[in-house]
């Protein structure tokens, strides 16, 4: 199965607004994990390619490192970035597509393995919610424009709604390092505290 990861990255400037710390931290911490969420992301044999939709020339930077496709994208929302690299999977016909937050950077490749090991079917949807249950922070489409997606507030069930309407093949995936994504100071300080990537998160540390 030929699948793809894609990986939406807003402009770090505007990234991040509910992370209260200086402009320049919270840059260098998007940087520094979308750095480790693609090392990751490269890691995984069950990744043929990473499609990187982005404006942001220091994430493209980042991208070309790993060797990941580049789509330039204007930032009108993230359903448009995803759909620009839609396009790009149905010319080069990947069977499946599994989209990433920049922000989940404590997951591992084992943890993608885990994740492509619940696809049973070609036609099928999987979601791993955040910790909240109210966001998206993996989803795996088979094939890879099965559905379009829906990220807004509480998209968890946008997309389970939307999904409902492709296939009957859905399954939830609870993947604890997946569920954890940093969007807040709160959610920076729990990702330390349990300091599942010791080497990462010094990194983060050295930020402040």
């Amino acid at each position: 199965m030929k699948t793809s990861a894609i990986i939406p990255v807003k402009t770090f400037s505007k990234a991040k607004k509910r992370l209260n710390l200086q402009q320049e931290c919270k840059e260098k911490i998007c940087s520094l994990m979308l750095q480790e969420v693609l090392n990751t992301i490269s890691n995984c044999k069950l990744i043929s390619k990473i499609v990187l939709v982005s404006k942001d020339e220091t994430a493209l930077k980042l991208g070309r490192q790993f060797d990941a496709i580049e789509i330039f994208d204007n930032e009108s929302g993230v359903n448009d970035a995803i759909s620009l690299a839609d396009q790009y999977l149905s010319d080069k016909k990947f069977d499946c597509s599994v989209i990433f937050p920049q922000d989940i950077p404590i997951m591992t490749s084992s943890d993608i393995d885990n994740l492509l090991g619940f696809v049973k079917s070609k036609r099928s949807v999987i979601i791993v919610p955040s910790r909240q249950f109210n966001g998206t922070n993996a989803l795996v489409r088979c094939p890879a424009d099965i559905m379009e997606t829906r990220y807004d507030r509480g998209s968890y069930t946008f997309q389970m709604d939307a999904a409902r309407t492709k296939t009957k093949n859905i399954s939830i995936a609870l993947i604890r390092r997946m569920m954890l994504d940093i969007d807040d100071e709160f959610d920076l300080a729990f990702m330390l505290k349990q300091n599942d990537k010791q080497d990462f998160c010094k990194k983060i540390e050295s930020c402040f």
